[in-house]
């Protein structure tokens, strides 16, 4: 398995959540990492990227919110999440981008805000 997501769970509006993406196999042939999600009856949409070079980009409405970190050494990526939304509730994926190879996605993982 590439890519383990972990801590999704059930929270209340205005509540935080960690979710971490543990990666297995090299780091160093890593380009890029982030999060998605799905909400139900939507597109998946990008959240959160963080580039080998340590640049960060989130989409416009978690900016301010969430933060994407990484821990080489453990070969892990988080997403912190802030100040949650009812419209945060989703699937969040993690993924991966390795050169010349592709993408790896790893298993959902469900974020649900209660309001």
């Amino acid at each position: 398995v590439q890519l383990q997501a972990f801590g999704g769970g059930l929270v209340q509006a205005g509540g935080s959540l960690k979710l971490s993406c543990a990666t297995s196999g090299s780091i160093f042939s890593i380009v890029a990492m982030g999060w998605y999600r799905q909400a139900p009856g939507k597109q998946r949409e990008l959240v959160a990227i963080i580039t080998s070079g340590g640049s960060t980009n989130y989409v416009d409405s978690v900016k301010g919110r969430f933060t994407i970190s990484r821990d080489n050494a453990k070969n892990t990526v988080y997403l912190q999440m802030n100040s949650l939304k009812p419209e945060d509730t989703a699937v969040y994926y993690c993924y991966k981008d390795v050169g010349g190879i592709g993408r790896y996605w790893g298993q959902g993982t469900l974020v649900t805000v209660s309001s």
